[in-house]
């Protein structure tokens, strides 16, 4: 290995706090990492099934939810991602138990979503019934309500912790470092954001936004995405991929 290749091995190592000086131990020792990788893994999942299922099977439109993109071939995708979201978030710790378990039970709602599936896309399947639908599951009221739910807690922990506890301080707010008070701003957008996503998906449910509007503009899909994406960019802020405290 050339040295310039090595500095970049080392630089890659230090963003992701890889101790290639340690060979017993893991590499994801440090709960930083684990805020990268699960900051990275929630704002790649929507882009990542849309454009498998351009790519493989030719479709633009977006479908109802992200949800529905298990019956598609991007299925593999959606399984994996949220996987391994939910076993980052079941795995991780902070300063406090609370961290701990409000991400905990977060990996378990995850999970849930991937064992409960939504309802089937074969009444709305848009031109992606046949050979690029892989999958079919008769409609279940209970499994379709649990995953819902599953999603809402998944979501509404995420948020709670944006809010609460990733702007928490042992400092006084005139002592905290000028990055804190900024990633704190971001983490109260995010929240903000994933906030105004729920309520809109829960207007959709209550039928206040008008069914026909709703399901037109695929707000439920656009929604999602848009939790996601700021849950994930939160989570990269928190494990300091931007925005780090200056030593």
């Amino acid at each position: 290995m050339s040295q310039q290749q090595q500095k970049l091995a080392y630089k890659v190592g230090d963003m992701l706090n890889v101790n290639f000086q340690d060979e017993k131990s893991p590499w994801i020792t440090s709960s930083k990492t684990l805020m990268k990788l699960i900051g990275v893994l929630g704002m790649l999942l929507p882009i990542l099934i849309y454009t498998f299922l351009v790519t493989s099977a030719g479709h633009t439109e977006v479908l109802e939810s992200i949800s529905h993109y298990f019956y598609t071939r991007s299925n593999p995708i959606f399984i994996i991602v949220v996987s391994l979201m939910a076993i980052f978030l079941m795995i991780y710790k902070y300063k406090e138990p609370i961290d701990f378990y409000l991400s905990f039970f977060a990996g378990v709602a995850a999970l849930c979503v991937l064992l409960f599936p939504t309802d089937s896309i074969v009444d709305a399947c848009n031109g992606l019934c046949g050979g690029h639908t892989i999958a079919f599951l008769e409609d279940d009221k209970f499994r379709v309500g649990f995953h819902y739910v599953s999603a809402a807690v998944f979501l509404g922990i995420l948020t709670y912790m944006c809010f609460f506890l990733f702007t928490r301080s042992d400092k006084m707010k005139p002592l905290r470092s000028t990055q804190k008070n900024k990633r704190n701003i971001i983490y109260i957008v995010c929240g903000c954001l994933m906030t105004l996503a729920l309520v809109v998906i829960f207007l959709g449910f209550l039928k206040v936004i008008p069914d026909d509007v709703y399901r037109a503009h695929k707000l439920t899909f656009w929604m999602e995405t848009l939790a996601v994406e700021a849950f994930g960019f939160s989570w990269l802020v928190k494990g300091e991929f931007i925005l780090k405290d200056k030593s």
